[in-house]
Protein backbone atom coordinates (compact mmCIF):
# COMPACT_ATOMS: atom_id res chain seq x y z
CA UNK A 1 0.00 0.00 0.00
CA UNK A 2 2.64 2.57 0.85
CA UNK A 3 4.49 1.46 -2.64
CA UNK A 4 1.13 2.28 -4.09
CA UNK A 5 0.70 5.80 -2.54
CA UNK A 6 4.85 6.20 -3.85
CA UNK A 7 3.58 5.86 -6.64
CA UNK A 8 0.78 7.59 -7.17
CA UNK A 9 2.14 10.92 -5.78
CA UNK A 10 5.17 10.76 -7.80
CA UNK A 11 3.19 10.33 -10.44
CA UNK A 12 1.24 12.96 -9.86
CA UNK A 13 3.70 14.99 -9.31
CA UNK A 14 5.81 14.25 -12.30
CA UNK A 15 2.39 15.19 -14.71
CA UNK A 16 1.75 18.35 -13.10
CA UNK A 17 5.10 19.49 -14.25
CA UNK A 18 4.74 17.57 -17.45
CA UNK A 19 1.48 19.73 -17.67
CA UNK A 20 2.93 23.03 -16.38
CA UNK A 21 6.49 22.44 -18.84
CA UNK A 22 4.26 22.28 -21.55
CA UNK A 23 1.88 25.00 -20.93
CA UNK A 24 5.17 27.06 -20.69
CA UNK A 25 6.36 25.32 -24.17
CA UNK A 26 9.19 23.83 -22.45
CA UNK A 27 10.00 19.81 -22.32
CA UNK A 28 9.37 18.21 -18.43
CA UNK A 29 12.99 16.80 -19.46
CA UNK A 30 14.00 20.39 -18.17
CA UNK A 31 12.82 19.86 -15.21
CA UNK A 32 14.50 17.60 -12.43
CA UNK A 33 12.39 16.98 -9.60
CA UNK A 34 14.44 16.71 -6.40
CA UNK A 35 12.14 14.51 -3.28
CA UNK A 36 13.21 16.28 -0.36
CA UNK A 37 13.53 13.49 2.12
CA UNK A 38 14.83 15.29 4.78
CA UNK A 39 13.44 13.53 8.22
CA UNK A 40 12.15 10.88 6.75
CA UNK A 41 14.18 7.74 7.16
CA UNK A 42 15.15 4.61 4.47
CA UNK A 43 11.58 2.72 4.74
CA UNK A 44 9.71 5.84 3.99
CA UNK A 45 11.85 6.62 0.88
CA UNK A 46 12.79 3.33 -0.23
CA UNK A 47 9.12 2.97 -2.31
CA UNK A 48 9.82 6.22 -4.03
CA UNK A 49 12.91 4.90 -5.55
CA UNK A 50 10.89 1.68 -6.19
CA UNK A 51 8.85 4.10 -8.00
CA UNK A 52 11.77 5.56 -10.10
CA UNK A 53 12.57 8.78 -8.55
CA UNK A 54 16.53 9.53 -8.54
CA UNK A 55 17.65 12.36 -7.09
CA UNK A 56 16.83 13.32 -3.76
CA UNK A 57 17.44 16.37 -1.25
CA UNK A 58 18.77 16.47 2.01
CA UNK A 59 19.05 19.68 4.83
CA UNK A 60 21.96 18.63 6.67
CA UNK A 61 24.99 16.73 6.05
CA UNK A 62 25.36 14.49 9.02
CA UNK A 63 21.82 12.99 8.26
CA UNK A 64 22.57 12.31 4.66
CA UNK A 65 25.61 10.65 5.97
CA UNK A 66 23.46 8.18 8.08
CA UNK A 67 20.85 7.47 5.50
CA UNK A 68 22.04 7.46 2.25
CA UNK A 69 25.35 5.56 1.63
CA UNK A 70 23.15 1.87 2.24
CA UNK A 71 20.54 3.37 0.14
CA UNK A 72 22.89 4.28 -2.26
CA UNK A 73 24.57 0.59 -2.75
CA UNK A 74 21.21 -0.69 -3.12
CA UNK A 75 19.92 1.34 -5.84
CA UNK A 76 22.84 2.81 -8.40
CA UNK A 77 22.33 6.03 -10.49
CA UNK A 78 21.09 8.25 -7.30
CA UNK A 79 21.80 12.03 -7.39
CA UNK A 80 21.88 13.71 -3.79
CA UNK A 81 20.97 17.56 -3.33
CA UNK A 82 22.23 19.28 -0.49
CA UNK A 83 19.24 22.21 -0.06
CA UNK A 84 19.76 23.44 3.68
CA UNK A 85 22.86 25.98 4.49
CA UNK A 86 25.74 24.42 5.03
CA UNK A 87 29.26 25.29 7.34
CA UNK A 88 32.39 25.47 6.14
CA UNK A 89 33.70 22.51 7.91
CA UNK A 90 31.48 20.64 6.69
CA UNK A 91 32.46 21.22 2.90
CA UNK A 92 34.76 18.02 3.06
CA UNK A 93 31.80 15.81 3.86
CA UNK A 94 29.22 17.72 1.68
CA UNK A 95 31.54 17.44 -1.23
CA UNK A 96 32.24 13.51 -0.87
CA UNK A 97 28.47 12.77 -0.27
CA UNK A 98 26.42 15.19 -2.73
CA UNK A 99 26.33 15.92 -6.56
CA UNK A 100 24.61 18.86 -6.04
CA UNK A 101 24.69 22.00 -3.42
CA UNK A 102 22.36 24.25 -3.71
CA UNK A 103 23.71 26.59 -0.87
CA UNK A 104 26.35 28.47 -1.89
CA UNK A 105 25.90 32.16 -0.31
CA UNK A 106 29.43 33.41 1.14
CA UNK A 107 33.36 33.69 0.24
CA UNK A 108 34.20 31.69 3.09
CA UNK A 109 32.12 28.67 1.97
CA UNK A 110 33.26 28.86 -1.88
CA UNK A 111 36.87 28.64 -0.50
CA UNK A 112 35.77 25.91 1.66
CA UNK A 113 34.74 23.67 -1.04
CA UNK A 114 36.89 24.69 -3.64
CA UNK A 115 39.50 23.34 -1.40
CA UNK A 116 37.56 20.06 -0.91
CA UNK A 117 36.77 19.60 -4.52
CA UNK A 118 40.64 19.99 -5.42
CA UNK A 119 41.28 17.42 -2.47
CA UNK A 120 39.07 15.09 -3.52
CA UNK A 121 38.87 15.20 -7.38
CA UNK A 122 35.55 15.58 -6.67
CA UNK A 123 33.25 18.79 -8.41
CA UNK A 124 29.56 18.50 -7.34
CA UNK A 125 27.42 21.10 -9.71
CA UNK A 126 26.64 24.32 -7.04
CA UNK A 127 24.07 27.12 -7.11
CA UNK A 128 24.41 30.70 -5.06
CA UNK A 129 21.54 30.56 -2.75
CA UNK A 130 19.76 34.39 -3.07
CA UNK A 131 18.25 35.86 0.12
CA UNK A 132 15.28 36.49 -2.26
CA UNK A 133 13.09 38.13 0.22
CA UNK A 134 15.73 39.77 2.38
CA UNK A 135 14.91 38.02 5.27
CA UNK A 136 17.35 38.26 8.04
CA UNK A 137 16.46 34.66 8.90
CA UNK A 138 17.32 33.38 5.98
CA UNK A 139 20.59 32.40 4.44
CA UNK A 140 21.38 33.42 0.71
CA UNK A 141 23.83 36.41 -0.62
CA UNK A 142 22.01 39.57 -0.35
CA UNK A 143 20.59 40.68 -3.65
CA UNK A 144 22.84 43.89 -3.72
CA UNK A 145 26.25 41.22 -3.21
CA UNK A 146 25.40 38.63 -5.96
CA UNK A 147 27.46 40.16 -8.48
CA UNK A 148 30.72 40.14 -6.22
CA UNK A 149 29.77 36.94 -4.82
CA UNK A 150 29.04 35.02 -8.66
CA UNK A 151 32.75 37.03 -9.34
CA UNK A 152 34.14 35.24 -6.63
CA UNK A 153 32.75 32.06 -7.32
CA UNK A 154 34.40 32.76 -10.87
CA UNK A 155 37.68 33.28 -9.55
CA UNK A 156 37.81 30.32 -7.47
CA UNK A 157 37.00 27.96 -10.56
CA UNK A 158 33.93 26.99 -8.59
CA UNK A 159 31.29 24.87 -10.99
CA UNK A 160 28.51 27.29 -10.25
CA UNK A 161 25.67 26.18 -12.72
CA UNK A 162 22.50 28.64 -11.42
CA UNK A 163 20.85 30.52 -8.49
CA UNK A 164 18.67 29.35 -5.94
CA UNK A 165 15.89 30.80 -3.55
CA UNK A 166 13.67 29.75 -1.03
CA UNK A 167 10.57 32.82 -0.99
CA UNK A 168 9.05 34.12 1.79
CA UNK A 169 6.22 32.07 3.24
CA UNK A 170 2.49 33.12 3.06
CA UNK A 171 3.37 36.04 0.06
CA UNK A 172 2.61 35.01 -3.44
CA UNK A 173 5.72 33.49 -4.38
CA UNK A 174 5.78 34.51 -8.65
CA UNK A 175 7.17 37.99 -7.73
CA UNK A 176 10.34 36.21 -6.22
CA UNK A 177 10.68 33.55 -8.99
CA UNK A 178 10.82 35.86 -11.42
CA UNK A 179 13.12 38.19 -9.60
CA UNK A 180 15.42 35.01 -9.70
CA UNK A 181 14.79 34.33 -13.24
CA UNK A 182 15.78 37.50 -14.53
CA UNK A 183 19.06 37.57 -12.21
CA UNK A 184 19.75 34.14 -13.88
CA UNK A 185 19.79 35.54 -17.21
CA UNK A 186 21.70 38.99 -16.83
CA UNK A 187 24.38 37.00 -15.47
CA UNK A 188 24.15 33.42 -18.44
CA UNK A 189 23.42 30.64 -15.23
CA UNK A 190 21.38 28.16 -17.13
CA UNK A 191 19.54 26.38 -14.07
CA UNK A 192 17.32 27.68 -11.52
CA UNK A 193 16.53 25.62 -8.33
CA UNK A 194 12.98 27.14 -7.47
CA UNK A 195 9.28 25.78 -6.02
CA UNK A 196 8.74 23.24 -3.54
CA UNK A 197 5.67 21.45 -2.96
CA UNK A 198 3.19 24.26 -2.68
CA UNK A 199 4.22 26.43 -5.69
CA UNK A 200 6.28 24.29 -7.93
CA UNK A 201 3.90 24.39 -10.40
CA UNK A 202 4.70 28.53 -10.31
CA UNK A 203 8.18 27.63 -10.60
CA UNK A 204 8.37 25.42 -13.39
CA UNK A 205 6.63 28.43 -15.32
CA UNK A 206 8.77 30.45 -14.59
CA UNK A 207 11.58 28.72 -16.20
CA UNK A 208 12.63 26.06 -12.88
CA UNK A 209 15.12 23.71 -13.60
CA UNK A 210 15.49 22.12 -10.27
CA UNK A 211 11.70 21.79 -7.96
CA UNK A 212 12.16 20.44 -4.45
CA UNK A 213 9.64 18.87 -3.29
CA UNK A 214 8.46 17.35 0.00
CA UNK A 215 5.41 16.62 1.32
CA UNK A 216 3.70 16.86 -2.05
CA UNK A 217 5.38 12.90 -2.27
CA UNK A 218 6.04 12.34 1.07
CA UNK A 219 2.91 13.49 2.99
CA UNK A 220 2.42 16.30 5.44
CA UNK A 221 5.14 15.01 8.67
CA UNK A 222 3.10 13.92 11.79
CA UNK A 223 -0.56 12.88 9.36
Amino acid sequence: MICDDAATSLADVRERIAHTAHTASRGSADVTLIAISKMHDAEAIRPLIAAGQRDFGENRVQEAAEKWPALQAETPGIRLHLVGQLQSNKADDAVALFDCIHSVDRASLIVALTRAMAAQGKRPDCFVQVNIGNETQKGGCALADLPHLLATTRDAGLPVIGLMCVPPADIEAAPFFALLQKLARDHALPALSMGMSGDYETAVMLGATHVRVGSALFGVRGS
